[in-house]
């Protein structure tokens, strides 16, 4: 291949990488559909009422990272735990695509580009503006990375059935948060976004890349979009996440 001036354009969309998911993990006897979510105290519910079922933990090297399994009605439903940042949600995703998950929606909070955003409400991205370097090593070098449709329509599916407000918007996935500068807020509005993220453009990259459709929807947390950051309180918003998670389940299970 090329040598280009910035390395992270040089693309190389050749199989099998050196290390190749699918052919050092055993795939499982596991549902297709899996929900992928960033809210840890949902988990942590889930267990303790002893609806998770631990069907391996994948080994990194902060912590290891369970794929579980649960009931829905008369349902199997997948459930990872992300971790947070472009990188480890990638190789989490392709770690459970390997496993034999084909089939996703994830769900998480996100910070505003506009505070006439309450906290809670729903966004459901249909496209991510590559602002991180994980997509680059799945698709040639562009601006903006799809959501796949069948899970968008999926989604709005779901929350119409439901009568829950949303709006469908670009989000901007970035690897710094602590670099969300006025300016480069000022652009992505621009371009149609309302919401920034950290995993949104990876997840959407990889999911092409493997052949497999993948859907997010967000709720509106911590407002960037002033003069100074508000945080909201977004965190503590049990409730929302805790609702969030079962829509996301739902739409996942219309795949």
């Amino acid at each position: 291949m090329r040598r280009r001036q910035y390395p992270i354009l040089e693309f190389d969309p050749a199989l099998p990488a050196l290390i190749e998911p699918q052919k050092e993990l055993r795939p499982l006897d596991v549902s297709e559909h899996c929900v992928i979510t960033f809210f840890g105290e949902v988990i942590e519910k889930l267990s303790n009422e002893g609806r998770l079922e631990e069907l391996v933990s994948h080994r990194w090297e902060d912590k290891n990272r369970p794929l579980y399994e649960m009931r829905v009605g008369e349902r199997r439903l997948a459930v990872m735990h992300s971790g947070v940042g472009a990188p480890l949600a990638a190789g989490l995703l392709e770690e459970v695509i390997a496993r034999g998950c084909r089939k996703f929606i994830a769900c998480g909070g996100c910070g505003v580009l506009d505070r006439q955003l309450a906290v809670g409400h729903l966004l459901v991205p249909v496209a991510a503006v590559r602002d991180e370097g994980t997509s680059y090593h799945y698709l040639p070098a562009g601006r903006e990375v799809n959501a796949h449709p069948q899970a968008i329509a999926a989604i709005e599916q779901v929350l119409k059935q439901q009568g829950i407000d949303y709006l469908l918007t670009k989000t901007w996935t970035t690897d710094a948060p602590y670099r969300e500068t006025p300016e480069k807020v000022k652009l992505r509005k621009k371009e149609g976004c309302l919401a920034v993220e950290m995993e949104a453009a990876a997840f959407f990259a990889v999911a092409q890349f493997r052949g497999v459709p993948f859907g997010h929807i967000l709720y509106s947390g911590d407002d960037v979009s002033g003069s100074e950051w508000d945080g909201r309180e977004w965190h503590d918003r049990w409730f929302i996440r805790e609702r969030l998670f079962w829509l996301a389940a739902e739409a996942c299970l219309q795949l």
